[in-house]
């Protein structure tokens, strides 16, 4: 995946509190995860009897989100301008992700007589409290309905490899990103509700598999949609090997594969992302047809 050197970066839809230790406040809203969301949940419900729905609240307390003592949007600013910094820089790539993706949601929906609602991704380390509650790290990238936003530890991205098998790279971790912002789309159309359940035909489910065909959809679109500053497409190439690690990412967090290596069964019954195969065939399905329409998991 290659980023148009000469590219401006937006950092303001990127928020940094990297090094901060936020409070558990709990707040309202819904939490959904996939691809990739959700997964170390899953898993510490699997090692720990830990239950995933425990993860958020029906409290409408505000959230805090704490004043950090890491890296700062000031930093961030500083470092990420080009894309140049993009290609050379893992934060600055999530800027970059981030930047496409939502120029690529923001065009679709204005063309569709829709207004998009910016949806800022937060980086933290550790812990961070949120408008549906506190969470740590374990509970991997997220996407919160009652303050929009997508919270992500960048340390994630070595799980992903490190304990789920994934062979990564920087279209595995544009998969994931693209895919909660597939939640935020769901979020402003309203789909989210319907995302409930757990089991291989359960609402949650379909809400994962169209979050993952969401994350399809714009990688088909990635080298053409033009960047709002410049007019030019901010990705000028994805191969064949970045969409193979996309997909290679969406089999390792497939609840099959996860029950499997960390409870040595698999329990069907109790899934909330879908299978490893089902990942990939709906990622597949967006990213061959380019259309949202294609999407309609529910059906």
């Amino acid at each position: 995946m290659q980023f148009d050197d000469n590219a401006a970066l937006d950092t303001s839809e990127v928020q940094d509190n990297r090094g901060g230790a936020l409070g558990g406040i709990p707040g309202g809203g819904k939490t959904v995860g996939g691809g990739v969301v959700g997964l170390l949940v899953l898993v510490a419900s699997v090692i720990f009897g830990v239950d995933p729905g425990l993860f958020g609240s029906d409290s409408t307390t505000s959230p805090d989100t704490g004043s950090g003592s890491g890296a700062s949007a000031a930093d961030l600013a500083a470092d990420c301008r080009t894309g140049a910094d993009a290609n050379s820089k893992d934060e600055c790539r999530i800027v970059a992700v981030v930047d496409s993706v939502q120029a690529f949601w923001k065009k679709t929906e204005t063309d569709a007589g829709k207004s998009y609602e910016q949806a800022p991704t937060y980086l933290f380390t550790g812990s961070v409290n949120t408008g549906c509650g506190s969470a740590t790290s374990d509970v991997g990238p997220f996407y919160c309905s009652a303050d929009d936003k997508v919270y992500l530890d960048l340390g994630f991205f070595d799980e992903l490899s490190g304990k789920f098998g994934a062979k990564g790279g920087p279209f595995a971790e544009a998969y994931v990103i693209a895919h909660e912002y597939g939640h935020h789309i769901q979020d402003l159309s309203g789909t989210i509700s319907r995302g409930s359940g757990k089991g291989e035909n359960s609402g949650s489910v379909k809400l994962e598999l169209q979050a993952d065909c969401y994350a399809g959809v714009w990688a088909h679109h990635a080298t053409t949609t033009p960047d709002p500053k410049s007019g030019k497409p901010l990705i000028t190439e994805l191969t064949q090997d970045d969409i193979n690690r996309g997909l290679d990412a969406a089999a390792a967090v497939g609840d099959d594969r996860i029950q499997q290596r960390y409870q040595g069964k698999v329990t069907p019954d109790t899934w909330t992302h879908g299978s490893a195969a089902q990942r990939q065939k709906w990622f597949s399905t967006g990213y061959t047809s380019g259309s949202v329409a294609r999407c309609d998991t529910f059906r």
